[in-house]
Order: C-alpha cells, then structure tokens, then sequence
C-alpha cells in the first residue's frame, strides 16, 4: 500500500528556513505528480507547490512563490520542500500529496491527487 512519510516540520523564527521530506513507497513513483499542501487553522487546505516526479516541471503557489523550492530525488522517492523566508502566515500543517493525475502540468488541487500523508507542523513565530 502507498506510504508518505512526511518529516523536517518544526518551530521557527520570521525569517528562517525550513526543509520538509515526504519519502513515497508502495506505488510506481516514477511518472506522477507529488506536491505539498497546507491547512491552517480554520482556514481551507491550499495548494502550496507541485512536481512532476520523471519531468521535474513544477508549480507554487502565489502566496510562496520565490520563498519556496520544490525538488524530487528519484532514487530516494522522496520530494522536498524547501522553505525560506518564512512568515506567521506559513504557520499550518503541511502534507504531502501523490499519485497525483498529470494534465499536462502539476495542478494544485487536491482532487487529482490519490494518496495523502499524515502532514507535519509547521510553526513560525
């Protein structure tokens, strides 16, 4: 069965940086999209950033762009998320997303993605 194993959440500073891991097993990686998603409290789970695992194209999300880095390491199966520059209003739990339908491109939605991990917390003070 598909497994996402999320890690590298915590509490940082306003400014500082953080890099989560979402580590995929039990399903073909190659050839999907992955991406990571975030859900504040009392607030809708968004799209954060997407990637194509054979194709590496990927997409953010407005409120990320330029502060965040999506990258994929084939041969760990793993995506990663860095995150730079981080705000209070990065302040979420953030999940990984897989075996995600590709369109043409990566979308950030949550609706062609099939397969969800447990999400790690992110906290910036």
């Amino acid at each position: 069965h598909v497994q996402l194993v999320e890690s590298g959440g915590g509490s940082v500073e306003a400014g500082g940086s953080l890099r989560l891991s979402c580590q995929a097993s039990g399903y073909n990686y190659t050839g999907n999209c992955m991406a990571w998603f975030r859900q504040a409290p009392g607030k809708e789970r968004e799209g954060v950033a997407s990637i194509h695992t054979s194709a590496s194209s990927s997409r953010y999300g407005d409120s990320v762009k330029g502060r965040f880095t999506i990258s994929q390491d084939d041969s760990k199966h793993t995506v990663y998320l860095q995150m730079d520059s981080l705000t209070p209003e990065d302040t979420a739990m953030y999940y990984c997303a897989a075996e995600g339908l590709w369109l043409g491109y990566c979308k950030l939605s949550q609706t062609i993605y099939n397969s969800w991990g447990q999400g790690t917390q992110v906290t910036v003070s």
